[in-house]
């Protein structure tokens, strides 16, 4: 650390951060817990045992596990392990892992879309209406001004004889 110029810090009792790092490390070999000791590798499907010289094979088993190394025996286990949070993975190996929300199956997935595309079918139809109705206003308007102005050329009125111009009398000139 001293020769990259690196400041020494510690996590103090936070080992989320050590945890982390690990997971970084070793996303790609993570495991779920599928119950009564076993884990499933969450890429390959392989089902896999704690080794039980494992600090986790005695306390209650982590949901979410990342491992080092597989040891194979008439089993398969896994070796130095370390409980991981499954958001860290969805975070760290995006690639591989998502996060999937519970209570959101298939079945609600495919009602939400149905829903979502009637809405659109709906709007869809309000708009066609709308521009319809626009378009039977602008007709009649349109037939309404036809009626008020006269069809054909326009004709002048003619009068008989010519125009005839008001006449100034002039007051005679006294000379």
């Amino acid at each position: 650390m001293k020769m990259q110029k690196m400041q020494m810090l510690s996590c103090g009792m936070d080992w989320d951060v050590i945890r982390k790092c690990i997971c970084s490390g070793y996303y790609h070999q993570a495991a779920k817990y599928k119950g009564s000791g076993e884990y499933i590798n969450l890429r390959t499907n392989l089902g896999v045992q704690l080794h039980p010289t494992s600090a986790l094979y005695a306390g209650h088993p982590p949901d979410y596990i990342v491992y080092h190394e597989l040891i194979l025996t008439s089993k398969v286990y896994v070796s130095t392990v370390t409980a991981v949070d499954p958001h860290w993975l969805a975070d760290l190996g995006g690639v591989f892992y998502s996060v999937k929300e519970k209570g959101y199956s298939m079945r609600d997935k495919r009602i939400t879309e149905t829903e979502f595309n009637r809405k659109m079918e709906i709007e869809t139809q309000m708009d066609d209406d709308r521009r319809r109705q626009q378009e039977q206003i602008a007709a009649e308007q349109e037939r309404d001004s036809r009626k008020k102005t006269p069809s054909g050329p326009v004709k002048k009125v003619v009068t008989q004889g010519a125009v005839k111009k008001p006449v100034i009398k002039r007051k005679g000139r006294n000379f």
